[in-house]
């Protein structure tokens, strides 16, 4: 009786976490240089993310910060960076850090 009470148990929970919804992190990507540009695409909703940033010069970083968040590349590094962030309501910038006043974007969680 008690064995078949243990499996009745298990296929429950097993059941459960089946039908639960799959959390999806939803990625987002970053892009910094060659030149002197620097992109984001921009999510509007709060939420969980993956944040990938494609650093191509050694001369420029990627700097995300907002609400809860402060991310960035080394300016002598290039190539991949990822980063696990949480978006909350509130404006988020981003910039390279070298050169800020020709660098830059920003977007509004609401």
């Amino acid at each position: 009786m008690r064995t078949r009470t243990t499996a009745v148990l298990i296929a429950v929970i097993v059941a459960a976490v089946v039908a639960m919804p799959a959390l999806a992190v939803t990625k987002i990507t970053g892009t910094v240089g060659p030149g002197f540009t620097i992109s984001m695409k921009k999510p509007t909703k709060a939420g969980k993310y993956t944040l990938v940033v494609s650093d191509k010069s050694s001369i420029h970083n990627f700097h995300l910060t907002g609400p809860g968040v402060n991310v960035k590349t080394s300016v002598a590094a290039t190539g991949s960076k990822t980063f696990k962030i949480t978006l909350k309501k509130g404006k988020y910038t981003f910039v390279c850090d070298p050169h800020a006043s020709v660098m830059k974007g920003s977007f509004t969680i609401k």
